[in-house]
């Protein structure tokens, strides 16, 4: 299923090699990375454009500047906490608000086996801004992808 989700995101490098992607922590991402070959962090946030490591281990800074001198699209990928289901906010404070605006609330893509999903019913969000938690109640869903080319909506609840 890992190789499923990582073979989906490799063909959305493929068809954008200016697509910047923002790679959350853990495991599950951690595996779908080594999978097209890269060697990304456990639990750093780290930056790849075009299947390459653009920055390693990234503060909020960092991901900043990046997103600001980028002219193409991107998106952050994300692994909710198991059991808890936090997607932002614990764990991973490097994905600041400013950082959500600049690549927008669409551009967040959730990622977590069938598995995964049993143990989350909803996916929790503590963006620590009020305006920006606001706007994530508004959309009511995410999409988070399960397999090759599989996504599922899941409900937002905001902390």
């Amino acid at each position: 299923i890992i190789e499923g989700i990582a073979e989906h995101i490799g063909e959305m490098m493929e068809e954008d090699p200016n697509l910047m992607i923002i790679w959350g922590s853990g495991g599950t991402l951690r595996r779908m990375a080594k999978h097209l070959g890269i060697d990304k962090t456990v639990l750093g946030i780290d930056i790849i454009m075009g299947g390459d490591i653009l920055s390693e281990d990234v503060n909020e800074r960092e991901l900043l500047d990046n997103l600001s001198s980028h002219d193409g699209k991107s998106i952050i990928l994300l692994s909710p906490m198991g059991g808890q289901g936090f997607l932002i906010g614990r764990g991973n404070l490097q994905i600041s608000p400013e950082v959500i605006l600049q690549v927008g609330i669409d551009g967040i893509l959730g990622i977590a086996t069938p598995a995964k999903l049993l143990t989350i019913n909803a996916l929790r969000i503590d963006s620590g801004d009020n305006q920006l938690d606001d706007d994530f109640r508004a959309k009511k869903y995410l999409k988070v992808l399960q397999g090759y080319r599989t996504t599922r909506l899941l409900k937002i609840a905001i902390e």
